[in-house]
């Protein structure tokens, strides 16, 4: 039998649909995504800590489940929300229901729900806090939404000890900082040659070097950058280390705090796989994946950075490079998956940053 379920925002709006799975109530940072296809990837997405994430395209779970599509082993989100929940899935590589996969991983769920409307008013209002409940809330419960704030994200999501990954014909060794990596970024690295070792992302900057590797990947992640002081004090340590260094989403505003700039918080950030962002030398657009509700302020850049791309749609910061040691960072995702692979030849240009390094050693 259904359940009714609400969805009470901070601004006290309210919004009637139906429960499906884990059924617990849930507070969390209201957010939506743009894109047309990879849910699995969205909902497997280490940067969603804490948030509860809502899908603009209409009909989800028609491909099921399919646990080689996930970015992480386990839904790091609060709670989902769509519009229409498809509950026959048809797909060759199918193998199990949306429904049954957010009880598994108790993760609640709504659906049936205008989300069109409810993604206008976060566009209108910016990100604000929201509760699934199952009882009929009133208009001043939202005050006590007001408190909610995503904190020890990093902590939360990342690895707890060091993982290895082996290459086939393997060429170089990377260090693959994981402050809630998709796993999508160490596949491109191990399809390129890289033996890959996941580390904490509260490793510092004498135990990675202790692994001698050839380059160092900062990952995506949650939550506000300005919170990771240690991890900040340790990636400007290894700077000095002159380690080739490439930077995605996470990283990249971690890097840029590590050399003095800083982030804001944007009113609903970017989030799906049509955000243009724009070669700053080239002018040339690139359709980027993205999801991040920070940016980097491009006007506080130090002297030995230079903004790389910038977002086409409302001019923030996409990319920085560095004068003064070989390091390069993006804040959307090159290995884009679900999503355009437009960008994935920063991978090569990682790869080649490296060799060069390696060169001239």
């Amino acid at each position: 039998m259904e359940r009714k379920a609400y969805l009470l925002l901070e601004n006290g709006d309210i919004y009637e649909g139906t429960a499906f799975g884990a059924e617990k109530e849930a507070t969390g940072e209201l957010v939506f995504t743009t894109a047309m296809t990879g849910y699995l990837e969205t909902l497997t997405d280490p940067s969603y800590y804490g948030q509860i994430v809502c899908q603009t395209f209409p009909l989800i779970g028609n491909y099921g489940v399919i646990p080689s599509d996930f970015e992480s082993k386990k839904p790091a989100l609060t709670a989902y929300i769509v519009r229409e929940l498809c509950q026959q899935p048809s797909n060759f590589r199918c193998d199990g229901m949306l429904d049954t996969f957010l009880k598994e991983n108790d993760i609640p769920g709504i659906c049936g729900i205008d989300t069109r409307c409810l993604t206008k008013t976060v566009r209108e209002y910016g990100v604000m806090n929201a509760r699934i409940m199952y009882t009929q809330p009133q208009p001043q419960d939202a005050q006590t939404l007001k408190s909610y704030k995503v904190t020890n994200a990093v902590n939360s999501v990342t690895t707890q000890e060091n993982e290895s990954f082996t290459a086939e014909n393997a060429k170089y060794n990377v260090v693959l900082m994981d402050f809630g990596a998709k796993s999508n970024i160490r596949r491109e690295l191990v399809k390129r040659g890289c033996n890959v070792t996941v580390v904490p992302g509260n490793t510092t900057a004498e135990q990675i070097k202790a692994l001698a590797p050839d380059g160092i990947m900062l990952s995506n992640g949650p939550g506000d950058p300005q919170e990771n002081t240690e991890i900040i004090q340790e990636i400007k340590k290894l700077c000095a280390y002159k380690i080739p260094t490439f930077g995605i989403c996470l990283g990249h505003q971690l890097m840029a705090l590590s050399q003095g700039a800083k982030t804001e918080k944007l009113k609903y950030g970017h989030r799906g796989a049509n955000q243009p962002a724009t070669d700053v030398k080239t002018g040339r657009v690139y359709i980027t994946s993205q999801n991040h509700g920070y940016a980097v302020v491009a006007s506080t850049l130090p002297e030995n950075a230079c903004e790389s791309f910038v977002n086409a749609n409302d001019g923030t910061c996409e990319g920085v490079t560095y004068s003064d040691m070989p390091c390069f960072t993006v804040q959307f995702h090159p290995e884009a998956c679900g999503g355009p692979l437009d960008t994935s030849f920063l991978f090569d240009k990682f790869i080649n940053m490296i060799q060069e390094d390696k060169n001239n050693a």
